[in-house]
């Protein structure tokens, strides 16, 4: 045998096995925000979830136009919110924030992939959080991909966390 053939393979196979290890470990991210996730990033991720690819341009175009179209007759629906400065950021932005209605939030993300209303649930999901998200009155939390939940006091939104395990 070539002692250098020898080096090399054996490195290139400890270098390997290395990396191999460290993508079978998962790293959690975990936060809690005052601005969630935007419905294009829930959509995309939406998409990738149910066909395990990203959208194409047709189809991302297509969805431009449906939540266009959504956010006007909302609007439309409610005209007395057409001006305010907090519906800049679900017009223009289509992020979710603290305050917004369940409606609002309807109308960016869609319908939740789930959606709890038992307390020692609610608290489970918030995790490190719940001590700050508690006094807020919650009565529900509904869940959207990549880990957020959005909890709700009565109508509107009251916190929001993301806990997201992800490879390295």
């Amino acid at each position: 045998m070539i002692p250098g053939v020898v080096s090399r393979t054996l490195l290139l196979a400890v270098t390997l096995l290395t990396a191999l290890a460290a993508c079978a470990r998962l790293t959690t991210s975990e936060q809690r925000v005052l601005q969630g996730p935007t419905a294009e990033e829930i959509w995309t991720a939406t998409v990738m979830l149910m066909t395990g690819r990203e959208p194409t341009f047709d189809e991302k175009h297509q969805w431009e136009i449906q939540i266009d179209r959504r956010i006007s007759q909302y609007l439309h629906r409610h005209p007395e919110i057409a001006n305010s400065t907090e519906v800049q950021i679900f017009q223009f932005v289509r992020q979710v924030t603290v305050g917004m209605t369940r409606e609002q939030v309807v109308v960016l993300l869609g319908a939740p992939a789930a959606a709890v209303k038992d307390a020692a649930e609610i608290e489970k999901l918030a995790r490190r959080y719940w001590p700050d998200i508690k006094p807020k009155n919650v009565t529900e939390a509904w869940l959207y991909p990549q880990g957020w939940r959005l909890y709700f006091g009565d109508s509107r939104v009251v916190d929001i966390t993301q806990y997201a395990e992800r490879m390295p």
